[in-house]
Formats: structure tokens, C-alpha cells, sequence
């Protein structure tokens, strides 16, 4: 959590509070961007492009909203207008899906495709169903937090998450017959 003061300084026109600002959100921002688009090259370029804009809009920034809200909000936009202009597939790694203990080999094994399936499943998704998603079960995002973020209805984000584990239930029911179908 970024403390208020520093904002505040940042704000004020601060150089070194800016500079210590964005080295502690770049990995937020980052990881933000890459769950969102899969692809570490546009995950940095996206990222990049966040912190630029945060620089120049800190000023803007009110505290009414999060701050880490305010950032989703940049973060997910810049990633959209991405992912309209490249049309990527999301791809979430294995390793990003913790699995907790695993008694011996087959165990593992059975958690690297059942991760596997879960990513390929998240993939089929649609976009707006992806991104709250990964901002709800990736990112640790509120419902709030992801309506501020995409300014969307509260209610619109419920639905879209409620749709979105629908459609993973029937991605994921096929996980037992051997993987995600489609």
C-alpha cells in the first residue's frame, strides 16, 4: 500500500517522491497489464505507458478513489485499447496458479494440467469477462474496486463474474475427460 504523504509529495511536484511512487507500483502495474493481455512484450509496453501516464496525471488524481483503484483503472484501460488493436490470447502461466499440498509426483502432475486447463479455459473467455476475472481472482480486486477500475455498474461487474464462472464451469467440466474442449 502506498502510503497517502507520498501521493501527496508526488503530487506537489516532488521528484523523488514520483520516483519512489512508481518503483513501488511498477510491479502491481506489470503484472496488472500482463494477466490481462498474456504477452510479456505488450505486458511491458502496456506497463510502460501506465507509468507515463500516472507521471502526467497524478495531479488528477482525487481521494475520493483508491489509489490503487485509480491505478487499476489506467492499467485496464491502456490494456483494453491494447487488446482491441492486437487481439492477444491471455495466457496465465502455470506457476501463476498456486497449488498447495501436493503428497508426491502424480499429485504435481495432476496440478500442472489442471492449470493448464484453467488458463486454457480463461483464454476462451471473452474480454470483458477476462479482464474481471483477472482483476477479481488474480489482482485480489474488490467488486467496488473493479467497477471504479472499468467504470462500469456494480451490478454490470457482478454479472459479468457471475457469467464469467459459468462459462469456466462449462470450459472446466470437460477438465476430467482429458482437458478444455472447444
Amino acid at each position: 500500500m502506498v502510503e497517502p504523504g507520498l501521493i501527496k509529495a508526488a503530487q506537489a511536484g516532488d521528484r523523488d517522491a514520483m520516483i519512489t511512487l512508481l518503483r513501488e507500483i511498477e510491479t502491481q502495474v506489470y503484472r496488472t497489464a500482463y494477466y490481462i493481455l498474456g504477452n510479456e512484450q505488450d505486458a511491458m509496453d502496456a506497463a510502460q505507458e501506465a507509468l507515463i501516464r500516472i507521471y502526467t496525471k497524478i495531479g488528477s488524481y482525487e481521494e475520493k478513489a483508491k489509489f490503487k483503484t485509480w491505478i487499476g483503472r489506467i492499467v485496464t484501460n491502456i490494456c483494453i485499447d491494447k487488446f482491441r488493436r492486437n487481439k492477444p490470447a491471455v495466457s496465465i502461466e502455470e506457476h501463476d496458479l498456486v497449488f498447495h499440498e501436493k503428497t508426491n509426483v502424480e499429485d504435481e502432475v495432476m496440478a500442472v494440467y489442471a492449470a493448464k486447463d484453467i488458463r486454457e479455459a480463461i483464454d476462451k473467455l471473452p474480454e470483458h469477462h477476462r479482464t474481471v476475472v483477472v482483476l477479481r481472482y488474480l489482482q485480489d480486486f474488490s467488486y467496488n474496486e473493479i467497477a471504479e477500475s472499468l467504470n462500469l455498474p456494480l451490478n454490470t461487474v457482478k454479472s459479468y463474474l457471475f457469467r464469467a464462472r459459468q462459462q469456466l464451469q462449462t470450459l472446466l467440466h470437460d477438465y476430467q475427460k482429458g482437458g478444455v474442449r472447444g
